[in-house]
This record gives structure tokens, C-alpha cells and sequence, in this order.
């Protein structure tokens, strides 16, 4: 089964760089099959992680920076795949 973790967060004003580097200088052990990272107006910066782990799995997730580099704690999701391909 193919799991995918969703990890957000928002930096402190003007702080959107530093956190796209802090979010992308953070190694997982062991390392996902695939990461993506995203940046988004309003300083926001999302990683995706696929596992290929049961849904309930215990995996290595991004912690919660450190300081003040966020405005808000990081919202988290989990995902399974369900197949299908594009359209299905």
C-alpha cells in the first residue's frame, strides 16, 4: 500500500525562505520512496512524503520548527492511495 504524509506549515512574516530551507534541510531516516516540497503564496511550504507502508504504519514525519519561524502549529494529513491512475 502506498501512504502519502502531507505537511504544512506558515511562516512568520518574511520568514517564507528560511522555512522553505529549514523544511527542506530536515532529513527523514529511513527516506520516503518520494518527497516533494511546495511553496505558496502567504509564506506557506508543504512536503509530501510516499510511503510504501500500511495506512496506520508508525513513519518518520517533519517536526514542528523551532522558535518563531511559524505563526501557527503545522497541520498534518495522511493519505492512502487507492489506485487507479490518472481519471481513476
Amino acid at each position: 500500500m502506498t501512504v502519502a504524509l502531507m505537511w504544512e506549515a506558515r511562516a512568520a512574516a518574511g520568514r517564507g525562505e528560511e522555512l522553505l530551507a529549514w523544511a527542506r534541510r530536515k532529513e527523514l531516516v529511513p527516506p520516503p520512496l518520494r518527497r516533494e516540497t511546495f511553496r505558496a503564496p502567504q509564506d506557506r511550504v508543504l512536503v509530501i512524503t510516499w510511503w510504501d507502508a500500511e495506512f496506520t504504519a508508525a513513519l518518520p514525519e517533519l517536526p514542528e520548527p523551532e522558535g518563531e519561524l511559524v505563526t501557527r502549529a503545522v497541520h498534518r494529513w495522511r493519505f492512502e492511495s487507492v489506485g487507479g491512475g490518472q481519471g481513476g
